[in-house]
């Protein structure tokens, strides 16, 4: 019974901790985090409300079956039931046991393709990023006018084993305090953000360049493989501004850790500035007109 009770307990405290996304950061993890990030984006939104209500169904479904057990296990003993039957079957039982699982999973399929249908339709966008995957970074293409603007993004402070070295090598690379990532954020800060403006319909193109990869942001709700030789895409739409983090999702290599997503969300009117600024640093020019949400796009 004390097993029982501690696994119960353990459930309902999963459930719990799936709908908790509130409790977690915005943009990055927690310590001791037991729910989703904090959304960002409708789509996580619905994610997050969709795993909800999928967590309460299968709390409900193990309560009910680890209470049937405990009562044929009581009610069905040697002890309260010395000679027991001897039938084999029970048509009632058995259809029961079929018809009511098949029921819950089409009850639980349409939100679940709603949601995934929503998700995979990209819709008309006013802005469109390349994302390529590299051993071990990454890099992002804006397209201004006609004329592309790369650069790339790596892990800051560069592929340390421990925070401490990291720190240490920043240092000594004369980075100032400001530049360096505290501890909640190594392995998470890159050298340079994807910078898209707030309450934008984004169109992120993705692919890679040498093995297979995963662009992701948790905030956001999205995920997609980045594949050699094939252009895959998502779509978001970011409701608050702030620096979001994610990671390569896909085993690439031996400095699979190594490959941080940073992307910084800013308020529209800011956003011409904020992008010439990244372009300007880390792509070695600037356009030479004003970027316009609408006229941002690759091919």
């Amino acid at each position: 019974m004390a097993r029982l009770t501690a696994a119960l307990s353990l459930t309902g405290l999963l459930a719990l901790g799936a709908g908790s996304a509130y409790a977690a950061g915005l943009g990055q993890p927690d310590p001791w985090q037991l729910g989703y990030q904090e959304p960002a984006t409708d789509i996580a939104e619905r994610v997050v409300y969709m795993s909800w209500w999928l967590h309460v169904l299968a709390a409900v479904i193990t309560l009910f079956v680890t209470a049937l057990l405990i009562y044929v296990c009581v009610r069905f003993s040697a002890k309260n039931n010395p000679t027991p039957s001897r039938f084999t079957h029970n048509t009632t039982v058995e259809v029961i046991w079929t018809v009511v699982p098949v029921l819950i999973l089409v009850a639980m399929a349409y939100p679940s393709i709603k949601l995934l249908y929503y998700q995979e339709t990209v819709p008309e966008s006013e802005v469109t990023i390349k994302a390529t995957g590299y051993q071990w970074y990454w890099g992002y293409t804006y397209n201004v006018d006609g004329e592309d603007y790369s650069y790339d993004a790596y892990m800051a402070g560069g592929g340390y084993s421990s925070y401490d070295e990291m720190v240490a090598g920043m240092k000594a690379d004369g980075e100032s305090d400001d530049a360096i990532p505290d501890e909640m954020e190594w392995k998470l800060a890159a050298t340079a953000p994807m910078v898209v403006p707030v309450n934008t319909k984004v169109r992120l193109h993705v692919t890679a360049a040498d093995v297979m990869h995963a662009w992701t942001i948790p905030s956001f709700g999205v995920k997609v493989d980045a594949i050699p030789g094939r252009l895959n895409e998502l779509w978001f739409e970011a409701t608050k501004t702030g620096r979001f983090y994610g990671q390569c999702s896909e085993l690439c290599g031996k400095d699979h850790s190594y490959m941080p997503i940073m992307v910084d969300v800013v308020p529209k009117e800011e956003w011409d500035a904020r992008l010439n600024s990244v372009l300007e640093k880390y792509a070695g020019k600037t356009p030479d007109s004003s970027v316009k949400v609408a006229a941002a796009s690759v091919e």
